[in-house]
């Protein structure tokens, strides 16, 4: 399995079988279709796909963000039964990663369910950290979100990094 950009797959298979994950993936709370193809063709928008190594129309999973010019949020990950627990939600999350620092963003931000165990599992390994909680967001179910937000790019201090801080106040304690 390899991951692609979206673009690079016919958008009648990506739309379809997108559509298709959703449904079986988040039941309810699926995108539609429609709702797919809209995503996709929204601006600033980041989609990856994990594709079979021989035959990219077979799409095993899909990942994507928005990008505002400051932030990447993600928006969604998705990943077939028979491939979860392989590594594939790690590799485009991975990916995505990469992709929002390559774009400029300085963090990536997500809701996820507080319920889908996996998923909190899956973000924090990657650094992601919990910053708060939104009340019944998850509709029509009513289930509670985490917000959570991973820094992409290094915090300024004043005139530095928020890295180089702890050494130099390390270094003022030393000279005390």
């Amino acid at each position: 399995m390899i991951i692609v950009g979206c673009n690079t797959v016919d958008r009648g298979i990506v739309v379809a079988r997108i559509a298709e994950l959703e449904h079986e993936l988040f039941g309810v709370g699926a995108w539609s279709r429609d709702a797919v193809g809209q995503e996709l063709d929204a601006p600033a928008r980041t989609y990856l796909l994990a594709v079979d190594d021989a035959d990219h129309t077979v799409i095993h999973g899909y990942a994507g963000f928005w990008y505002d010019g400051d932030d990447a949020e993600l928006m969604t990950i998705g990943v077939e039964h028979d491939c979860q627990r392989q590594g594939v939600a790690t590799r485009l999350l991975a990916s995505l990663i990469d992709q929002a620092r390559a774009q400029g963003a300085r963090r990536m931000l997500l809701e996820v369910r507080v319920d889908n165990g996996p998923a909190l599992r899956l973000y924090e390994r990657h650094g992601f950290r919990r910053m708060g909680l939104r009340k019944r967001y998850y509709q029509p179910e009513g289930v509670d979100a985490y917000t959570m937000a991973l820094d992409l790019a290094p915090r300024t201090i004043g005139f530095q990094s928020a890295a180089a801080a702890p050494q130099r106040n390390q270094e003022e304690n030393a000279h005390e």
